[in-house]
């Protein structure tokens, strides 16, 4: 969840740079904020991962955005959701296998209780579904949204007036944010060595803190600890 202000993360920019609107506008800085999201959600697909309803459409090939037109790519489909289906969960299973042992899945009749499915990452959009499915049947998929954006006026930006908004990420992103704010705002004056120094320092931050999390996360997982014990 989070609370951390924009007009935090803004204050605490302009104090790294030792600039208050003036060589760096609240507004371009505002704009690398939005930038930040999405450089973070493609490194980090779950950062910005939510849970919905998906119809599905008749037959075996289903579409991330015919029902989340923002969605991004799947990351997981747990389980049938339509009134008249069992509702029991889905697997995911590799494809080859379905395909060497039925050829003609594919064609077989449609139904809403929808047992496996599949995922190729090339095609983050995309999954089938095995059995086939009908338009009355529908899955709760995760999946990874693309990150709304700030539109705030430069007065909303200005830490004296405390404005509400907050980040759009998890607050434990709130350093990875602001690596990235600074990486673009040195990145500006990049002909300054000093200043293009500081745009990979900051660049590296933030991957370092991407990455860093990333190690984090999959040495606490529930799956890796499974697999320990």
């Amino acid at each position: 969840m989070a609370t951390v202000k924009v007009i935090d993360i803004i204050s605490r920019v302009e104090h790294v740079l030792q600039d208050t609107n003036v060589r760096w506008p609240r507004l371009e800085l505002q704009s690398w904020l939005n930038e930040s999201y999405l450089a973070i959600t493609l490194l980090r697909p779950d950062a910005n991962a939510k849970t919905g309803t998906f119809t599905c459409a008749a037959g075996s090939r289903q579409v991330l955005t015919a029902t989340f037109s923002s969605g991004l790519a799947v990351l997981d489909v747990t389980r049938n959701l339509a009134s008249a289906s069992t509702k029991k969960a889905v697997r995911l299973v590799s494809r080859s296998v379905l395909d060497d042992q039925n050829p003609a899945w594919h064609s077989e009749t449609g139904t809403v209780n929808i047992q496996n499915y599949m995922y190729d990452p090339r095609q983050p959009k995309e999954f089938f579904v095995y059995p086939p499915a009908t338009t009355s049947a529908q899955l709760e998929i995760v999946y990874t949204d693309t990150p709304s954006s700030h539109t705030l006026a430069a007065s909303a930006l200005d830490p004296a007036n405390n404005g509400a908004a907050v980040i759009l990420l998890d607050d434990i992103y709130m350093s990875p944010i602001i690596d990235w704010i600074l990486y673009r705002a040195y990145s500006k004056d990049a002909e300054y060595g000093a200043n293009e120094a500081r745009a990979a320092a900051s660049y590296q931050a933030f991957t370092s803190a991407i990455g860093a999390k990333t190690q984090t996360d999959a040495a606490a997982s529930p799956q890796s600890i499974s697999a320990v014990a």
